[in-house]
This record gives structure tokens, sequence and C-alpha cells, in this order.
């Protein structure tokens, strides 16, 4: 079967589901990029260094444990869909707040409250997803979801190099608060998760959470590590990489976007056929191979001097990163307690997040501070340090794949007899 022949095979409703899902992941990061492409501006605008705009992305990295934990626990309760549609809302509005900050710090206040609405995106979305779709083609189907963030990564750097020199960075920012028409597509499009009605429908057992705490809590930790070592593998290979094509090249805002959008295609393919192959060889082998392989990368990605070659070393670069990053949907998924599935892939994610949300800050004042505002090296010694701790640690988990994702009591209920509804 041709990859996009897994989706020919869904239903309607699953390919509603998926659709609305991937757009709340691909907007979510559009509007944190928004931020990451606007650092200088910013700065200039606020007459501050760039190291402490970038607090704005720190807070916005730091925070977001916390929405994973306050939007999966509603989804867990409430449902998977109303809960997405309130945090969709919930990340706009914050958005659409940041364009009229008067002050840096107001700013930052502002990109705080916006990390507790993205943080609560991506595990509900997900959980949404993979409780939705047949268990077939789920490596496939995860390497696309995730790869919705670099869609939001390839929107914003379009849209910067498009626009950012006409609207300027608060203008940008009021152009990322779009999103919240997605609501109304999910409101009268999408339904609930099939996995999360079975699960109401199933009797629990008093204090059953807990057990799922004390049962899972090694795993929990691992994954949390785990994520940490994801994010900065992510973070630390984009979040400061606009600022090196403009602070140690001068390049005009229209080529750095190109770059970025050279660098996002690449991601975008990376992620679709490492989460496919993940499929044939396994999740953690698929990480492994994509995570090493960005090693031999950095000469082109950091060290290049001319455009054609920096955006060919961005475009490996991402095509390696997101090819592990295209694995993880459907790895946590998988190897989540079913009745906490809305808030432990989402929170391990994040509270990951939190651990790396002080790269980009430390990569800057590594720069300014230590290497004379030259960014090759830090950037180098990013990727050369964490690629290798995300293969390791990697090698040294579980996995799960293929594991059945239909209900979300526990221990898993059998499916509902054909025709019967939950009550």
């Amino acid at each position: 079967m041709s990859l996009f022949g897994h989706f020919r095979e869904l239903t309607p409703t699953q390919r509603r589901t998926f659709i609305a899902c991937f757009l709340g992941w691909s907007l979510d990061a559009f509007d944190f990029f928004i931020m990451v492409w606007c650092l200088n501006a910013i700065a200039t605008d606020f007459h501050a260094k760039i190291s402490a705009v970038a607090e704005g992305l720190f807070l916005t990295l730091a925070l977001r444990p916390v929405g994973a934990f306050l939007f999966g626990l509603m989804a867990d309760r409430f449902g998977r869909r109303p809960t997405l549609m309130l945090n969709i809302i919930s990340y706009s509005v914050f958005e659409l707040a940041s364009a009229f900050a008067p002050s840096l710090t107001a700013l930052l206040v502002l990109r705080a409250f916006f990390g507790i609405a993205m943080g609560g995106e991506w595990g509900v979305g997900a959980a949404l997803t993979f409780e939705t779709l047949p268990a077939k083609g789920r490596g496939f189907f995860s390497g696309v979801l995730q790869e919705g963030y670099v869609v939001g990564y390839l929107i914003a750097a379009a849209v910067y190099g498009l626009l950012f020199p006409i609207i300027g960075w608060r203008g940008m920012f009021i152009v990322g608060a779009l999103p919240a028409f997605l609501v109304l597509y999910i409101r009268s499009q999408v339904d609930e998760s099939p996995a999360f009605l079975h699960g109401q429908a199933v009797a629990r057992e008093k204090g059953h959470l807990g057990a799922d705490v004390r049962t899972y809590l090694g795993s929990f930790l691992f994954l949390v590590v785990l994520m940490f070592a994801f994010n900065s593998f992510s973070h630390g290979t984009q979040d400061l990489y606009p600022t090196f094509l403009e602070k140690n090249f001068d390049l005009p805002a229209s080529t750095r976007g190109m770059i970025g959008i050279v660098g996002a295609v690449g991601a975008l393919l990376g992620g679709i056929l490492f989460g496919a192959w993940s499929e044939r060889i396994g999740r953690r082998r698929a990480i492994v191979i994509a995570a090493l392989l960005a090693l031999p990368a950095i000469p082109l990605w950091a060290w290049s001097h001319t455009v054609p070659m920096l955006a060919l070393g961005g475009f490996l670069m991402q095509f390696m990163v997101q090819g592990a990053w295209g694995i993880i949907p459907a790895h946590l998924n998988e190897l989540s307690p079913p009745s906490v599935r809305g808030t432990f892939p989402g929170v391990t994610y994040q509270l990951g997040n939190l651990l790396a949300s002080k790269n980009s800050v430390i990569q800057a004042k590594l720069v300014e501070r230590r290497y004379g505002g030259s960014y090759p090296p830090v950037l180098s010694g990013t990727v050369v340090i964490i690629a290798v701790l995300v293969a390791l640690i990697t090698a040294l988990g579980k996995e799960a794949k293929g594991a059945d994702l239909t209900s979300t009591s526990h221990p898993a209920s059998p499916p509902l007899p054909a025709g019967a509804q939950p009550r």
C-alpha cells in the first residue's frame, strides 16, 4: 500500500477527526513560532537583548505542563472534543493579546498564559486521533500528525517572509489569532472519541486513577526524561536558527523565510517517512537511526557560508530531527495507561518541555558571552550532545507498537457489541 493509501481507508468520521487534530496542532505551533521569527524585532522595539526576549520562549515552554495537566484532566473527565475546542480558543485569545502588549514584561506574562493554553493541545488532540483511527497505519498517521508542528513552522516562516515587512511583529500576532475559527469546524464536523465513550460506559473501580499513577510511575518518569531529550533536540535546532541567519549572515527576511521553508519541508518528509518506517522496524529502532543521522548534517547546517548550502543543511537536519519526532505521538499513546490517556502523554511531553525550556536562553547567552556573537559552535555542540542522548535514552526504553487503544477503561474492556450505545 502507498503511504497515502492509509487515508483512503479511513471513514469520513475518522478523516474529519484527523484533519481537525492535525490543524489544531499545526496552528498551535504556528502561533509559537511567530515569536521565534520575531525575536530580533521585538528586542529592537523594546530596546532589549535577544536573550531577554527569549525568556518569552522559556515561559511558554515552562508553563506548558500546567496546560497539559489541566486540559488533560478535562479531556479524561468531560471528553476530548469539548476540551480541544476550549483549548484552541484559549491559545488564540492569548496570541491576539500578545499583539497589544505595551511592554516586554506584559508580553512575557501573556506568553506564559499562552504556554498554559498551548500545553493542552498536543495531548488532547493525539488522544482523540489515536482513539478514533484504526491501529493499521498508526506509525504513518503519527508521523503526519506530529509534523503538524512542522507545518506550523512552515506557515510561520512563509507568513514572516511575506508579511512581516508590511505588518511588523504586532501584526504577526494578530494573524496568529485566526486558529480560533477552527473551533467551528470541530463543533460541526468532529465526533467524540469512541474509546472515551466506551470507557464512560464501563463501571470504574473507586480510586482507580491512583492505581494507574502508582503502577506507571516508573514509565512516567522515564518518558519525561525522554521528552526532555526530544524537546531539546527540536528547540535546540529551531528556536535560534532564524536569529543565526540574521545575525551571522545579515540575510533579509525573505531569504530567512525561504531557508525556514526548505527546512520545514525536510522535516515534514522526515516525520512521515520515519513514522511509516517505524511500523516495519519498530518505534525505538527508527528513532535511534533518525537521531544519529542528524550528526553528519551538522557541517552543512551550522558551518556553511552560502544560502543554497545553508538551505540544504536545514533540510537534512530537520529531516532527521522530525524523523525521530514523527514516531512520538504513537509511541507515547501506546505506552500510556488507558484511563488517563488524555493526560499521560501530554503531561510527559510537556514536563520534558519544562526541563528543556531554558534551552534557547542558554544558547543565546553562550553566544553573547562566550563566542562573541558566533552561533555555529553553540548550535553544533547542542546537536552532538542531544542527538546522542535521544538515541541512548530511546534504546534503553520500551515500546508497545500496535497496542489496543479502543477503550479508556482499565484494564482494557472488550468493545461494545455491534449496535450498542454507551449510556
